[in-house]
């Protein structure tokens, strides 16, 4: 019992990684049923499908797959990307990596987890109330989001959940903050922070001035369903007066877009230093990454209207939008410019966390271009709410976030349970997944630029994109074989994790702070807070001794 309400950072990175791969699992196959449905419309799912609904024949009916499409966005955003890239990696990492040992509030910290373990109960049982889940799509729009569009608890019980993950997210991004700024050791300047705790900490910028505003809206929204006030209500819809749905779309857009980059942001940290690592070289432009990093960070607050171009905003104001977002490519192009640099003549080791890190560059790679599209106003109002969207942000939020969230995985696992994982198998995981997402979203993109709108329940419905059924079909099968891969995955973590080879203190032989302490790491980390010499990409240094790498505390002799 002292285990499980552990005020461990290292426990709670633990607690927050299995909640995680839960919601992973749970929301990936929300996504195979999706695809079925778009591929076969009106065939039953194999085996699952009489289980869920008997009534249809095992066919799943339209008001399900509102309830899918919705709860599978909601789930992989908010409860299995957040807690494994934030929560698990910036909880087990970031006290590490600066030289700390624990976090600045433990308490504080595991209030945070067991919120989020609240909300998840709260969604999970939303499932099972009179007329099932949320079904107004992960951003819940208003009115599809209010008890016009949706009687019944399951939307209001959505709301609490969102509020409650929102309320632990708020936690965790002030305790990191607080621990990144007053814990550093000894000598731990700024620009020797290694990248990753860099992303984590600007995420964290985020969230704690983002989040409440999304808290804002879905408060007044739940005001709406349950004490029946009119925030979003439209005034021909009510008696007396009313309030304007589009205030709402603000209200979630000003947290939406940051949050890509709260996703995001980690990520990129991830990629930066394992570019680095397996290049064994320095980071090339470390401070101009770093910057480019926090640039982004500043200009991701003011660029959220770019997702209402439609919604009759004035036209002036959709240009300074628009010039903004094209702005904010220009950091964006600095740091990936920066990992090619990283990558330019070095001695590259094709380990799993650096294939699943080259994964990240490519896939970037793909949706930032793609999002140049949606960010110019003339072609957005053509692509808006085409499949083009769905696959830019699966491109940009799914393939590289998921991609950039295994590659920590399988680069901190040692450190984490002092056991290696399989690396044959994580080859495998990974070409089983590259080549098939890639093809889905990029499959995505040419379904939206055809013009199939996102969020349909039976593509043949319209006769011009009955021709792109094959296609369709084969993006299912594509999305299939991604599906299984991750069953490699499981088999491999759930094996290393029982009977895999003992791990030592710093398998990579990297120099931040957490590879010089035992595997796994000791109660409060370090014996003494180490002092701190150099940056933490000292890779391929002239004055190490019968190695290529020099740790961040280690003296020269």
């Amino acid at each position: 019992m002292s285990r499980l309400f552990s005020r461990d950072h290292k426990v709670i990175g633990k607690q927050f990684l299995w909640y995680g791969l839960f919601f992973l699992a749970w929301g990936g196959m929300m996504a195979m049923l999706i695809r079925w449905q778009l591929a076969r419309p009106g065939v039953p799912f194999p085996v699952l499908g009489p289980l869920l609904w008997p009534s249809s024949g095992g066919v799943m009916p339209p008001h399900a797959y509102a309830v899918f499409f919705t709860m599978h966005g909601t789930i992989m955003i908010f409860f299995a990307v957040t807690p494994l890239l934030i929560g698990a990696l910036g909880n087990f990492v970031i006290p590490l990596a600066i030289g700390a040992r624990d976090m600045a509030f433990p308490t504080l910290n595991l209030l945070s987890f067991w919120t989020n373990v609240a909300a998840g109960v709260v969604l999970v049982v939303s499932f099972f109330v009179p007329l099932g889940a949320a079904s107004g799509g992960w951003p819940a729009y208003p009115t599809l989001s209010t008890l016009v569009g949706q009687p019944g608890p399951g939307q209001t019980l959505w709301v609490v959940a969102i509020l409650l993950t929102g309320t632990s997210t708020l936690m965790g991004a002030i305790n990191y903050l607080t621990t990144i700024v007053r814990l550093r050791a000894p000598g731990m300047g700024w620009f020797r922070l290694p990248l990753t705790v860099w992303g984590l900490g600007l995420a964290a910028v985020l969230n704690a001035l983002f989040v409440p505003v999304l808290s804002a809206g879905l408060i007044l929204l739940l005001l709406d369903r349950v004490l029946g006030t009119n925030f979003f209500l439209a005034g021909a819809a009510v008696t007396k007066g009313g309030g304007d749905p589009l205030l709402y779309q603000h209200l979630f857009w000003i947290f939406g877009h940051p949050e890509v980059y709260i996703l995001i942001l980690p990520a990129w940290g991830v990629v930066s230093d394992l570019l680095s690592f397996f290049s064994r070289k320095p980071a090339f432009g470390y401070r101009a990454t770093a910057l480019a990093m926090t640039a982004i960070t500043v200009l991701s607050a003011a660029v959220y209207g770019h997702h209402m171009f439609v919604v009759g905003l004035s036209p002036l104001l959709s240009e300074a939008f628009m010039t903004l977002t094209m702005l904010i490519s220009i950091p964006s192009a600095v740091f990936f410019l920066n990992w090619l640099g990283t990558l330019w003549r070095g001695s590259i080791r094709f380990t799993v966390p650096m294939l699943f890190a080259l994964g990240v560059v490519f896939v970037f790679g793909l949706g930032g271009l793609t999002g140049l599209h949606l960010g110019a106003l003339s072609s957005d109002v053509y692509l808006h709410d085409s499949y083009f969207v769905v696959g830019h942000f699966h491109l940009t939020m799914a393939a590289s976030v998921l991609l950039g969230a295994f590659a920590a995985l399988y680069f901190w696992f040692p450190k984490m349970f002092g056991k290696e994982m399989d690396a044959a198998l994580g080859r495998w995981h990974f070409w089983l997944t590259i080549v098939p997402l890639t093809l889905v979203f990029c499959g995505m993109l040419v379904l939206g630029y055809a013009g199939m709108p996102r969020r349909l329940y039976d593509p043949n419905t319209y006769e011009f994109l009955r021709r792109f059924q094959p296609l369709n079909a084969w993006l299912t099968w594509a999305a299939f074989v991604a599906g299984a891969a991750q069953v490699l995955f499981a088999v491999n973590f759930l094996t290393s994790l029982v009977a895999g080879r003992k791990a030592s203190a710093n398998p990579w032989q990297v120099g931040t702070l957490e590879w010089t302490v035992p595997s796994p790491p000791p109660h409060e980390n370090f014996e003494t807070i180490p002092a701190v010499l150099r940056g933490p990409h000292e890779l391929g240094h002239p004055d190490a001794r019968r190695k290529d790498w020099l740790a961040q505390d280690e003296e020269l002799s």
